[in-house]
């Protein structure tokens, strides 16, 4: 196992993760619903759900799709998805 790539996604997916609305979602349903573990398990079942399909339709689209491409095409679409919840659009 490649524990330097290991290491290296954790602390992105970590910093990246930090006051997302995920989390904010997640303190919200705790503090409504006093029951943080159901809301614990449910997060981590769908986060774990989510980086699934992420990994594997990754998988996939590498292998027609040069990583240059996939890399330069997800910075367009952040920056686009940003302008448009910065413009009230999304």
């Amino acid at each position: 196992m490649d524990l330097r790539l290991l290491f290296t996604t954790l602390g992105l997916l970590f910093v990246a993760e930090l006051g997302d609305k995920t989390q904010l979602a997640v303190i919200v349903m705790t503090a409504r619903s006093g029951k943080p573990i159901p809301v614990l398990i449910g997060a981590v079942i769908g986060l774990a759900l989510v980086t699934v399909l992420g990994v594997v339709v990754g998988g996939f689209i590498t292998r027609f799709v040069p990583v240059e491409y996939v890399s330069k095409g997800a910075a367009v679409a952040f920056i686009a998805i940003g302008v448009l919840m910065l413009s009230g659009k999304l």
